[in-house]
């Protein structure tokens, strides 16, 4: 028995299943990376204006040293000295000779606790601490 099939069933189709399983994982890869690289950010810091703000280029993986207003140091959301900051920069350091810093002080806070810091990420090796500011309005 001979059976005919009609032009619409011998079409080619293409299952689209693959590339949405992906969209959703890239998509949900990049919801949780960005989640973790924000949490540095959201401390309550209300940080000076400048002109000439820009973004931080994160080429490789940065430190965000953050100063309160009462010159506390603040790294990965706990509060460290002097010392274990000197400590963590230096061994950083040592495995990256070109590690970023990023230190974000408080408009409120002293200047003196801001160079205190910038000058613990200096003598540690780190080339040029960035000091993270917004663009004023």
């Amino acid at each position: 028995m001979l059976i005919k099939h009609s032009q619409a069933e011998t079409g080619v189709a293409i299952d689209l299943t693959p590339v949405i399983d992906m969209v959703f994982l890239l998509l949900i890869f990049f919801l949780v990376a960005t989640t973790f690289h924000q949490t540095e950010r959201e401390m309550r810091i209300a940080l000076p204006t400048a002109s000439a703000a820009e973004p931080i280029s994160t080429l490789l993986r940065e430190f965000v040293i953050n100063v309160d207003r009462d010159g506390l140091i603040f790294m990965n959301g706990r509060q460290i000295t002097a010392e274990e900051l000197t400590a963590r920069v230096k061994e950083a350091v040592a495995v990256n000779p070109e590690q970023k810093v990023t230190v974000r002080g408080d408009r409120a806070a002293s200047y003196a606790s801001i160079v205190a810091v910038l000058d613990i990420c200096k003598n540690s090796g780190i080339q040029e601490p960035y000091l993270d500011t917004v663009l004023e309005n």
